[in-house]
């Protein structure tokens, strides 16, 4: 059986020298349920990684961004699927926002992501972060 694969976004979304992130609620892998994310999301065929970051907050959160640079690329094996993770700088003119899809939010400086229990391909971009 040919082992799933799925390009995903994320965004980084910095106001105030903190970056949002948000908490998954339970899902069917133990491995990421309520684990830590940047929020994003699938990108659907058609659409460009920056296009897709844009739809998924506005379908998630209903939060309009702005996209700016690409920061990092991850792939990550699951045990279940693998992903490729691309994320993007963005900036938002608010920090209000709905939570449609998270369980938990919250805004940290950079020198605290790492104090979260994340997903792993989001950890594999906190530590490439870390790198710059």
């Amino acid at each position: 059986m040919e082992r799933k694969h799925f390009n995903v976004v994320a965004a980084v979304i910095e106001v105030d020298g903190k970056v949002l992130c948000m908490q998954r609620g339970e899902s069917r892998y133990d491995y990421t349920s309520h684990h830590w994310e940047f929020p994003g999301g699938k990108i659907e065929p058609g659409e460009t990684p920056q296009q897709a970051v844009h739809r998924e907050l506005l379908e998630e959160m209903d939060l309009d961004v702005e996209v700016h640079e690409h920061l990092a690329t991850v792939t990550y094996d699951y045990p279940d699927f693998t992903i490729t993770l691309a994320a993007y700088r963005c900036t938002a003119s608010t920090t209000d926002f709905t939570m449609r899809e998270h369980a938990a939010s919250r805004w940290l400086p950079w020198d605290e992501l790492k104090s979260l229990p994340w997903c792993a391909a989001d950890e594999r971009l906190i530590e490439q972060f870390s790198e710059r």
